[in-house]
């Protein structure tokens, strides 16, 4: 896990998250209301959480990650932001996914954003920073390297597999990750990536990749 991940104090506080979990398609079955973390979706009494659900509340200053089947297992998260997700095709473009083990609510750091990406562990190689911008391709920006180690010193962001925002996710919270397994990935693969806002306007940034 990264090394630093804590809230700064005078940020924004969270306003009341909720999500609703389905044991169905399309918003049907059984429901459940949770409106803070939950390490087992089988204690809320939803057989089979989720095959759809919707998040609601606050001003988008919060999201829900779905990782681990505890919470300091390493699996691969999905992130829902506020809105509807009908069926599991709705949250994830890489493999079906049937059911969801856990859910915690994220902290949006509604400030600057700003990461550095590695070509090889321990912060060395070639690098790209992305200061206050979503890039949906590496590639055609001139950064054609493996993501090894990631340094996020503001922001939450969610790093993709491939571009395009398509693939695998990790999140990427305020910290340091030394190598790709501290964020999760199976390999040093990410080729694009966007920040978690709230719903106010950010200027549009830039990124630099740099030797």
């Amino acid at each position: 896990m990264a090394s630093d991940h804590q809230t700064q104090a005078g940020k924004p506080q969270p306003l009341n998250p909720k999500i609703i979990i389905f044991e169905q398609e399309n918003f049907q079955g059984h429901s459940h209301e949770l409106s803070g973390p939950c390490p087992n979706l089988k204690e809320t009494g939803v057989e089979k959480a989720a095959l759809s659900l919707g998040a609601s509340g606050g001003p988008g200053i919060w999201c829900w990650g779905v990782p681990w089947t505890c919470f300091v297992c390493h699996r691969v998260p999905f992130v829902f932001e506020k809105g509807e997700y009908p069926r599991w095709d709705s949250w994830t473009s890489s493999r079906r996914t049937d059911s969801l083990s856990s859910l915690r609510p994220i902290k949006v750091d509604s400030q600057e954003h700003k990461i550095i990406l590695y070509e090889n562990p321990n912060f060395t190689g070639k690098k790209m920073e992305i200061i206050d911008d979503d890039v949906p391709s590496f590639h055609a920006h001139g950064y054609q390297e493996k993501v090894s180690s990631v340094r996020v010193q503001s922001g939450t962001w969610v790093g993709y597999q491939y571009p395009g925002y398509r693939g695998l996710q990790y999140l990427l919270e305020k910290g340091d990750y030394k190598d790709s397994s501290d964020f999760g990935a199976p390999h040093p693969q990410v080729q694009s990536v966007r920040r978690i806002r709230d719903m106010q306007w950010h200027q549009r940034g830039a990124f630099h990749p740099s030797n």
